[in-house]
């Protein structure tokens, strides 16, 4: 029964397409060769920063100004110069890009008009590196940043539903796969997932290259798995393994069942 439920989340966390995106150019993000190194690179008037919202490198260039400014205070996640969680966002910008799938708010103060729990959750996250910590461990300090890093991704994933209305635009094959993609970002964020480049190439590698047509066979996920997911990720400890495993499950199956297990076993003498 532990095996089914095991290969449950492995469904869940996985999209069965005949075609895979294309998320890196040269091992790097698309188009990063092209992005702005220094903040004088992009836009400016009158000693201000005006940046392009809707163009695409405009917004990588954002990222990658973000992951150099950023990486002094990401000590804890490793030695890697791509090892910030930040590089997530860099790759699913490219994924936006190359399937056809974009639609920005313009202006700082329309997104927060917009989306306020959203910008709220982002402007705390950034709010770490201003009020930097230094007399927590590493284990305790990266669970911290890459909560608050999930809280911010998870409210932007929320606000999605502000284009539902959009939904009747879209292929009933494309509408379940975005409604799937969604379900699966919870256990991703329970777990506090270290969305590094290396990491992140493997779970949005199998998405889709185009929108979707009638036709198409989108993989559901299991959502009856996420609430007891989410309960089992409820220490450092617990989300350390849990990322872990989520990981593994994409290069290594069979190390799922013990640490599944594992899982479950600290959530009912821990939690």
């Amino acid at each position: 029964m532990l095996r089914l439920v095991v290969l449950g989340l492995v469904l869940a966390c996985a999209v069965s397409l005949s075609s895979s995106a294309v998320i890196l150019e040269n091992g790097m993000p698309i188009h990063w060769a092209q992005t702005a190194s220094q903040v004088t690179e992009l836009p400016m008037q009158d000693g201000i920063l005006y940046p392009d919202p809707w163009n695409y490198l405009h917004r990588m260039s954002l990222y990658r100004l973000m992951i150099a400014a950023t990486d002094p205070f990401m000590g804890s996640m490793g030695t890697n110069a791509t090892d910030s969680p930040l590089w997530g966002l860099t790759l699913q910008l490219g994924w936006i890009l190359t399937s056809g799938v974009q639609d920005y708010c313009t202006t700082y103060a329309s997104c927060k008009d917009s989306y306020p729990d959203a910008m709220s959750a982002w402007d705390a996250f950034f709010q770490v590196f201003v009020v930097h910590i230094s007399s927590v461990s590493d284990d305790v300090k990266k669970d911290s940043i890459l909560g608050l890093y999930w809280a911010g991704q998870m409210a932007s994933t929320y606000a999605s539903a502000a284009c539902n209305a959009r939904y009747l635009h879209y292929s009933s094959v494309e509408v379940s796969f975005a409604n799937s993609w969604l379900n699966s970002a919870e256990f991703v964020s329970a777990a506090r997932f270290q969305s590094n480049l290396a990491k992140s190439v493997l779970f949005l590698s199998p998405l889709p290259s185009r929108i979707l047509l009638s036709g198409g066979e989108p993989h559901a996920v299991c959502g009856s798995l996420v609430n007891l997911w989410k309960r089992a990720m409820c220490s450092v400890n617990t989300r350390q393994k849990g990322a872990e495993l989520l990981e593994q499950l994409l290069l290594n199956p069979s190390f799922a069942t013990s640490t599944f297990l594992s899982i479950i076993t600290e959530m009912t003498t821990s939690c």
